[in-house]
């Protein structure tokens, strides 16, 4: 199956592994790229440029496929040694980086110089517009189905990714509810040139998380996640735990007096126990509304050539039955 994105980035499947924080690890990267996708490892949870150099490695190790280093361009005030983690990158061998957060133009050259495709993740089409203004590759469109940070927008992907097609000329993935062949077809057909998955690869054999985790994908409908953080707008889509209604009412009690420390409790350094140790309450996870999607538990390599050959199911059958000439 090959479109625009398979041809960017050396890939024979239109399937992306988006960065996720202590899930994108080198197991699943590799596991994603040895089944023909496109396999991420996302940076910042290597805590020092030393360590993800140390996890691409890894990656190597598993797989002689392409993959790539998620970078999250934080707005803090004390920031993340990112010239140290480009290094790690480039001397890494990695020619694909997928940017989310700020604007990534300070850093362009840089990537540029050494030969390093970038997508970066955009919850707008104007946001994408100006990826495609400074230098972009190709941009991840992320509708409000999405788990982690949908924008303060809330255009959902049947709106957001035929006007995506409207205005882009290079390629873009459609992220945010995509779990299956019938999310490939629709994407195809709104305007995408492929998929990108966070969700679905979590409730995968490979993926690196607590068993929990993945049980708790499976069991969630659609109805059960939650936005949290819209007084801050910063607003996060996470699954819904203790921890999310604690947030929620603290965010209802204080208003427009909110501070993002009255809910660090739940939000910072959490990850680490939901993820490794399965504490499902110990804060809130980004977590997309596909979940309501997931039902099982495959390999990386079965969930994928699942999703393409119900795909071209779709397509060559279903389809071609349904749409006939006048």
């Amino acid at each position: 199956m090959k479109t625009r994105i398979t041809e960017l980035l050396g890939i024979e499947h239109p399937i992306i592994q988006g960065g996720m924080h202590h899930v994108g690890l080198a197991e699943l990267a590799a596991a994603v790229s040895n089944a023909g996708g496109l396999g991420v490892i996302t940076g910042l949870t290597q805590r020092t440029p030393a360590l993800l150099a140390q996890e691409i490695r890894r990656c190597r190790e598993m797989t002689d496929k392409p993959f790539g280093v998620n970078l999250t361009l934080l707005p803090t005030v004390t920031s993340p040694d990112y010239p140290g983690y480009i290094r790690a990158i480039v001397d890494g061998g990695v020619k694909i980086v997928e940017t989310a957060g700020n604007n990534p133009q300070r850093w362009m050259p840089l990537l540029k110089e050494h030969g390093i495709k970038v997508i970066h993740k955009c919850t707008s089409v104007r946001h994408a517009k100006k990826a495609e203004a400074i230098g972009c590759d190709a941009v991840s469109v992320d509708g409000f189905e999405c788990g982690g940070h949908p924008g303060e927008d809330d255009v959902p992907n049947f709106i957001l990714l035929p006007r995506a097609a409207e205005e882009l000329r290079i390629p873009f993935v459609a992220s945010g509810g995509m779990a299956d062949g019938r999310s490939l077809v629709a994407a195809l057909a709104l305007g995408a040139d492929g998929i990108n998955m966070g969700t679905r690869f979590i409730a995968t054999r490979e993926a690196p998380v607590h068993d929990k985790v993945k049980q708790a994908i499976v069991a969630a409908t659609e109805l059960d996640t939650r936005l949290v953080m819209r007084p801050l707008r910063n607003t996060e889509r996470v699954l819904n735990n203790t921890a999310v209604e604690r947030l929620l009412e603290k965010e209802r009690r204080l208003g427009s007096a909110l501070k993002f420390d009255d809910i660090a409790d739940e939000v910072v350094g959490v990850y680490p126990k939901i993820m490794r140790e399965g504490e499902m309450d110990a804060g809130a996870w980004s977590c997309g509304m596909v979940a309501g999607l997931v039902r099982d538990i495959p390999s990386v390599k079965d969930l994928i050539e699942r999703i393409v050959n119900d795909a071209r199911e779709i397509v060559h059958s279903r389809l071609a039955r349904t749409v006939r000439p006048a």
